[in-house]
């Protein structure tokens, strides 16, 4: 590796499978410093593909609880890999023209070794070499793994964006990510607002997904649209048990997964007599609103900005802007970035950090010692080159749309 050019504007694919393993997100972005402290990202597109089913059901059968074996493992990795490196090339020539730096692979994450609140390790398969080789582009990969070293949970890595993007004017604003599993960034108290927190709150779509899928003999995957949930009542005895889940209850920082909220979940909390179908899936839904109307005044909130695959369920959207009244709702469109895009470009910009030698986290929200300059590094086509260190530590960003010159 040499540091050898200045710092100059890149094109960084970010890209990311989430925990509802449905397809793979590239999005890509032009990032620049304007100043020491600044970094503005100008978005120029998400290139989405869903998985192949014999993909998907490759990854359903290694998540827990499943039993897995080496074997799978090693297989997944490569299709995951070869895969990933194979979208990475068609969103490049669709998304930059080819004319890409690098990219960003967050990978599928197929466990998350947390233990009595800490984390001890976590795994994302997706062999980087096969996405250099299908793109000639370095790679950026293994990008928890470093913060995990420095006692962090390795999550919730948007955490950094978010307070680069949204916390930083003294607003009691939060950011909420509605994926499999929901995560929340706000500021510190009153006292310390830059002391930014960040935590998963518990399922978002997560629980959803799975009981729809059970239902419907697989024929449908997500409540689309909140049909489910519109139709169902919410069973409120089993609200409160699902409540009483101990992880609520634990102090951030803290993460989880599918290794708790594992399609087997909700089975280990009914009772005979408790709903089913769409009554579940309504009670579900109204379990994840609670969660963020609880962390709203709790963080004593006044905005929330919601990104993430939830943003499409307008009765799960609905029944947050009820429970977090009268803190004001929106979107991550209404700052600058997709809803269904923001985990993607928050990878485009930690790959744009790493390749500058600067940490891709917040030591408050991730409950690390230090910040910790993320990822490991695999060569494209050409030997490694990365710029010189920047010699600043960014404190705001930009997101730029419409022209301009380099």
């Amino acid at each position: 590796m040499t540091a050898m050019e200045p710092a100059r504007p890149q094109t960084v694919l970010g890209m990311l499978s989430g925990t509802s393993h449905d397809a793979v997100d590239v999005a890509a972005a032009r990032l620049r410093f304007l100043d020491p402290h600044t970094i503005a990202l100008r978005p120029l597109g998400l290139h989405s593909e869903p998985f192949p089913d014999a993909l998907r059901a490759l990854i359903a059968a290694v998540l827990p609880p499943a039993r897995t074996d080496l074997a799978q493992v090693c297989r997944l990795d490569t299709a995951l890999g070869r895969f990933f490196g194979a979208v990475a090339a068609r969103a490049d020539a669709e998304l930059t023209g080819g004319t890409a730096d690098l990219v960003a692979s967050h990978g599928q994450t197929v466990y998350h070794w947390v233990e009595d609140g800490r984390a001890l390790g976590t795994l994302q398969l997706g062999a980087a070499a096969w996405i250099a080789r299908a793109t000639s582009l370095p790679v950026l990969s293994d990008l928890r793994t470093a913060d995990l070293t420095l006692g962090g949970q390795g999550a919730p890595l948007v955490s950094l964006l978010d307070d680069l993007w949204l916390l930083g004017d003294g607003t009691r604003r939060g950011a909420l990510n509605l994926g499999g599993i929901a995560n929340i960034t706000v500021p510190g108290p009153p006292g310390a607002p830059r002391q930014v927190i960040a935590y998963d709150l518990g399922p978002a779509n997560a629980l959803i997904d799975a009981v729809v899928t059970a239902d419907s003999g697989g024929a449908e995957r997500m409540d689309t649209g909140g049909a489910r949930a519109a139709r169902g009542r919410v069973h409120p005895g089993l609200l409160e048990r699902l409540l009483a889940e101990p992880y609520y209850r634990l102090p951030p920082p803290k993460s989880t997964g599918k290794e708790l909220f594992h399609p087997g979940y909700p089975a280990s909390v009914l009772r005979p007599g408790d709903p089913a179908g769409d009554d579940l899936v309504a009670t579900l839904t109204e379990l994840t609103a609670r969660l963020v109307g609880t962390a709203c005044r709790t963080h004593r909130l006044t905005e929330l900005v919601v990104s993430g695959g939830g943003t499409r369920n307008p009765v799960l959207m609905d029944r947050i802007r009820t429970a977090t009244a009268p803190a004001v709702l929106s979107t991550s469109d209404d700052h600058g970035l997709p809803a269904q895009a923001k985990e993607a470009y928050l990878f485009a910009l930690l790959g744009f950090l790493g390749a500058h030698g600067l940490p891709g986290t917040r030591p408050s929200a991730t409950g690390a010692s230090a910040p910790a300059v993320l990822g490991s590094w695999t060569p494209g086509a050409q030997p490694l080159r990365l710029p010189a260190p920047h010699r600043g530590t960014p404190h705001r960003l930009v997101i730029e749309h419409g022209e301009h010159q380099d």
